[in-house]
């Protein structure tokens, strides 16, 4: 599995109302790699940092950061939802001059990915998911817990991953459920690729299968591992997601050093 041993220096991006984001990008041709983290997660991630490495050792540009509340960014991670982090991708897109970009996009990355691909148009080249999560608000919520956040309750799930649960804000969920992509076409034409492990716990499956039937693209490919998880983070998951960027990004013609 490939690591950065060498990763690009951490900058700061301020946005208008005084937050600033932590971003690293590392220098190459485009269109530029942009690693869009899952949910309470952030670009110091296993994925994130390999697929850095496989664009540092190609040449390419690549782009990590974290959204606001995040990891080294600033903001209260209660503050959240997908659109206020999908015009903080785009933001930071603009202020690195990034004239086209291959989006990878873990879990609820998956999501963010068509989001911001519907405002930037011609300017995302590809789509790479793993494990996407689209509509999780949704599919992801017993009647139960939707009904508490529907009444401004927060709620907590176990984590897997930590000793702390993982809260659901009322803000992120009410957003999430005006953000929904499933129920309709997405308008995307351009190379899609889904990795999805069939043992994920966190999100079944058919929703790989969901999306690619829901985007209009004809060039998606669904890519299951049998024994998969949902961090797909093993060795041998990792050398897939990375062979896949490079048999869809060979398909992209190059441009000038971002």
């Amino acid at each position: 599995m490939s690591t950065c041993t060498d990763p690009a220096a951490l900058s700061y991006h301020t946005l208008t109302d005084g937050r600033r984001l932590a971003y690293r990008l590392t220098p190459g041709t485009g269109p530029a790699l942009m690693f869009l983290p899952g949910y309470k997660s952030d670009m110091a991630g296993s994925k994130a940092r390999s697929v850095a490495a496989w664009a540092q050792a190609n040449g390419r540009a690549c782009l990590l950061l974290d959204y606001s509340g995040c990891g080294l960014s600033d903001g209260d991670f209660a503050h959240g939802t997908l659109s206020r982090w999908r015009d903080e991708v785009i933001a930071l897109i603009d202020h690195c001059r990034l004239t086209r970009v291959v989006l990878v996009g873990s879990s609820m990355g998956g999501w963010l990915m068509l989001l911001v691909a519907e405002q930037l148009g011609a300017r995302v080249a590809a789509l790479v998911g793993i494990a996407a999560a689209p509509d999780f608000t949704d599919w992801g919520r017993d009647p139960a817990a939707q009904a508490a956040l529907a009444a401004g309750q927060v709620v907590y799930d176990d984590n897997p991953y930590g000793p702390e649960p993982t809260p659901m804000y009322p803000a992120f969920w009410a957003d999430g459920q005006a953000q929904r992509r499933l129920h309709a076409p997405i308008d995307y034409t351009g190379p899609v690729r889904l990795l999805h492990g069939q043992r994920d716990a966190d999100v079944p499956w058919d929703i790989a299968l969901r999306l690619a039937a829901a985007l209009r693209s004809d060039d998606v490919q669904v890519h299951l591992i049998k024994q998969g998880d949902h961090r797909l983070s093993r060795d041998g998951d990792i050398a897939l997601l990375l062979a896949m960027l490079a048999e869809v990004t060979a398909s992209l013609p190059k441009e000038m050093p971002a």
